[in-house]
Parts: structure tokens; sequence; C-alpha cells
């Protein structure tokens, strides 16, 4: 009876095994700013053994991030900075590249006009890292930073990081579960620096996309001036990409894609991108449409995409 009273009290415990990875994200949290877990969780942490002649405890993800980087490392070699801690800096580097990862999108620079002040993310900056220009010329392992080199300086790493994150492209997706998805993220961003290299013809591609998306725009602001039509001006970025999306689909083998559309920029999306003729557009403003098409707002039923009818597949 008394044995199973104790396993009863042992597995509600907040310090039962399946709780570990819960209390050591606390913890961790508790490392960065104490005032950032509740108080009772604070006192719990405050009373852990200290260990003699250390100072910080390193917490056990960047552990973790070091010896996955060594393993990446096909020498296996262990960087170690001139001047002492260079084990414990290396953490650090690895521990910066997480931080422009998960939050680099908050320093981005996507106010071109220059209104749009954002308050500065302390996890982006070199000292919250316990790091500084003084190591710039020294070289780190950078772990899984898709540069194709296994070490940098920290230099130039560090402007890398700022370029690939906080440059006019915001990447969030650190909060994705599957490692491969994110990898694959990763690589496309990192060995370009966000900086795609496009060829005349895609360039092309690309400019007749904006062009036909802020015509259509200007058009029904003109033609239909106070009329409901979801305008996607300042975001006319939106048909290029789908249309280059939908094509690449089209390329890898796919008959088909579901569209989850907002309202906002619906009818341009479904002239440039899905192929729906203007013309009927134009009369549906004008209140004229089929019958067979029922009540409600006309002007919003799907249609086919030109770049998918050519290779078999639908939208």
């Amino acid at each position: 009876m008394h044995e199973g009273v104790m396993k009863a009290w042992l597995e509600s415990s907040h310090l039962n095994g399946g709780n570990v990875a819960y209390v050591e994200e606390l913890y961790e949290a508790y490392l960065d700013d104490a005032t950032s877990v509740p108080e009772e969780w604070r006192e719990v942490f405050e009373q852990l053994p200290k260990v003699d002649g250390v100072d910080v405890e390193v917490k056990h993800s960047e552990v973790r991030a070091q010896f996955a980087a060594l393993a990446k490392n096909k020498h296996r070699e262990v960087v170690v900075a001139e001047g002492g801690g260079g084990d414990l800096k290396q953490v650090k580097v690895l521990q910066l590249i997480n931080a422009f990862r998960f939050r680099g999108h908050q320093n981005a620079n996507l106010d071109p006009l220059g209104i749009w002040q954002r308050e500065r993310v302390r996890d982006l900056a070199l000292e919250f890292h316990d790091l500084s220009e003084a190591d710039f010329d020294r070289e780190f392992n950078v772990g899984s930073f898709a540069v194709g080199r296994d070490t940098m300086p920290l230099g130039e790493l560090y402007q890398a990081l700022k370029t690939t994150y906080c440059g006019s492209i915001g990447a969030e997706y650190m909060h994705i579960t599957s490692t491969e998805e994110k990898r694959w993220l990763q690589q496309r961003l990192e060995s370009v620096q966000s900086h795609p290299k496009f060829n005349k013809d895609e360039k092309l591609r690309i400019l007749k996309g904006l062009t036909a998306a802020d015509g259509l725009e200007k058009y029904l602001g003109s033609k239909f001036p106070g009329a409901k039509r979801f305008s996607l001006e300042g975001g006319d970025a939106l048909v290029p990409m789908l249309k280059e999306l939908i094509h690449r689909a089209g390329e890898s083998g796919q008959q088909e894609a579901v569209i989850g559309m907002a309202h906002r920029g619906r009818l341009n999306v479904l002239v440039n991108v899905l192929g729906k003729n203007p013309s009927e557009l134009f009369d549906e403003f004008a209140g004229k449409h089929k019958e067979t098409l029922g009540s409600g707002d006309v002007k919003y039923h799907m249609g086919y995409s030109s770049d998918f009818a050519t290779k078999g597949g639908k939208v």
C-alpha cells in the first residue's frame, strides 16, 4: 500500500520524468532572465546546488548544439579561440546563429520608407552572447549555417547573418516541427544570404506578373470607383509568387492545387493567376453574370490556371 502511494505521488510530481522537457525549457529561460519564469519556479532553481568554479551555467541546448556542430565537422576539429575560453565562445557563436534564425525577422528592414522604427532585439547583439568586435578575426565553426564552409571569422559570419535575416526579407520558420523542412528553408536562405540570383528570363517573368497585378488594380480603381474590390495594392508580389509556385508544382508533376484565399487581392489572383477572363470580371462589376452561378458575389467564383492547365493540372 505504501509503495503504491509513493508511486502515485512521484508520477503526479512536477519533477516527474515525463515533464523533463518542460522543466528544462523553464530552466533555460531562467538562465537567460530569472524574472521570465514564475516565482515558484525561480525559488526551485535558486535552491539548486552550485558547481564550484562556474559562475554562469551553460544551457544544455547550447552544449547539444556544439556537439552537433562537431559531428558535422569532417575532421572533428575543436575550435579554440586564442586567449582562453574558446570552447565557451564557440557555443556562444552557435547560439548567435540560432538567435538570428529565431528572431532575425523582428529586425528585418520591411519598411522602404523608413517610417517604422522597430525596437532593437537584444538577442541579436554580440554582447548578449558575450562576444565582441575583438573576436571578429577569430575563426569559429558555423555548425549548420548553410554557407558551404565549416568555419568563418566571426566578423564575416555576423555580417552574413544580418544580411540573411535582417535585410528586406523577414523569414519566420523556426516554429516548424520538421527538422527536414527547416533545413530546406535554411539552405535556400543562407546559401545566397537571401539574395537569389535570377537570369534575365526569370526577371522578366516576375516583372510581367507585377505589371499585370498593378495594371488591374489601377483599372478597377478608375473604372469602378467605390466598388468593393479587395485591392492587392501594396502586396503585388503575391501574384508572381503564386504563379511561380504553381509553375514549379506543375514541373514536378503535381496535378491539382487547393488555394485558401483571403479576401484581399482575390480578384487580382482570379485574373492574373487562375486565368479568369477579365471581360467576365468587368461584366460582373456591371451587374451582368450568368444565372447558373447562383446568388452571392459572383466575382469570386474560381477558375482554372493557365500555368497548370498546360501541364494537365487544375486549381
